[in-house]
């Protein structure tokens, strides 16, 4: 097993239509205004940025983002990433009753080495920060959608 590969997904339940969660979603450098532990998105070009975010644990994260699928018809945001960590990442949102579902996929390896050196132990440390930052976007997003 690879201590530094992981494979998250979150599901998001939003009161928001298809559309405005996807139009939301697409612009990743409004991340910071609604997500607290996105600190940063730089826009390098039309399809590629560089995001710097920090959860509970003291230590930032950046990377760079490509954007590889933009697909509003499909619901579909796709990204490669590297930098501290190297993968994909994917929004997918469809409908839910009368709102959306966002979902989150992401494959990443981590390539920090500290978060190297510290894999074995920290492992449940890291996956644990990952799902209070995903909890923290979702309620973000869902107050940054009913001010809309």
């Amino acid at each position: 097993m690879d201590w530094n590969h992981y494979r998250f997904r979150s599901l998001w339940p939003l009161a928001a239509p298809p559309a405005t969660v996807y139009e939301a979603l697409e612009r990743a450098e409004g991340y910071p205004r609604w997500w607290r532990q996105v600190r940063q998105v730089t826009r390098l070009d039309e399809t590629t940025g560089t995001i710097r975010i920090r959860s509970v644990l003291p230590y930032d994260m950046t990377f760079t983002a490509r954007e590889v699928r933009r697909d509003p018809e499909a619901g579909v945001l796709e990204t490669a990433l590297s930098g501290d960590i190297e993968g994909w990442a994917r929004w997918t949102v469809t409908p839910l009753g009368p709102g959306s579902l966002a979902r989150y996929d992401q494959v990443v390896s981590v390539t920090k080495p500290l978060l190297r050196r510290l894999a074995v132990p920290g492992r449940p440390v890291f996956r644990a920060n990952h799902t209070l930052m995903m909890r923290s976007g979702r309620r973000g997003l869902a107050r940054h959608l009913e001010a809309v």
